[in-house]
């Protein structure tokens, strides 16, 4: 009787080994596929579930890795998105320095100053057409004066017209970076969600 008994025992064991290494090789299940894998192949007692010491183990070494795993892949996200915030503070700085600069070029080519005082253009001209009434070779000079201000409005118009574009170029992507980083983020939220629901 003990002999059959052991007979039974042993076949249950070597029909229960194949189930059980699958959780433990299949390395395409999921830590929560292989642990139903694990208790469903395990023998049953009473209402307790046998379970080889070595599968165990084998398991817990392969959930340690799986978490350890997620957790190298989480803190590489983390300085890749400090990185990118670095990035991006030094973009907004450089917008910043750009806007100043593009704001000083815009009162520049609205105002002149003249021994010190800033005028309006419109007023200077108003001014500098007095003086050309008044004195007939110092219109000649003025009028001279005044072609290379145009030209020099008309260069500064286009040097405006080029860095307002670039700006807009770069503000699209600042913004497309910035769309992007918040997706990876959102990714890397719901990764790690789905992570803490194993």
């Amino acid at each position: 009787m003990r002999t059959i008994f052991l007979l039974i025992i042993v076949s249950c064991s070597f029909a229960y080994a194949q189930p059980v290494q699958k959780s433990v090789e299949d390395k395409n299940l999921s830590l929560s596929q292989r642990f139903q894998e694990m208790k469903a192949a395990a023998q049953t007692f009473k209402d307790y579930k046998v379970i080889k010491e070595s599968t165990l183990d084998k398991v817990w070494s392969i959930t340690n890795d799986s978490i350890n795993m997620k957790e190298h892949q989480l803190k590489e996200a983390k300085s890749e998105i400090i990185t990118l915030r670095g990035e991006l503070e030094t973009n907004r700085n450089s917008i910043k320095v750009q806007q100043a600069y593009i704001q000083d070029f815009v009162y520049d080519s609205t105002h002149i100053t003249v021994l010190g005082i800033p005028f309006s253009k419109a007023f200077f001209i108003l001014l500098t057409a007095v003086v050309i009434g008044g004195l007939s070779f110092v219109i000649s000079i003025y009028f001279a004066r005044v072609k290379v201000l145009n030209r020099l409005v008309k260069e500064k118009a286009l040097i405006a017209d080029s860095i307002s574009h670039e700006l807009e170029d770069f503000k699209k992507k600042a913004m497309e970076k910035q769309t992007k980083l918040s997706r990876e983020l959102q990714n890397e939220r719901n990764k790690w969600q789905d992570y803490r629901k194993i």
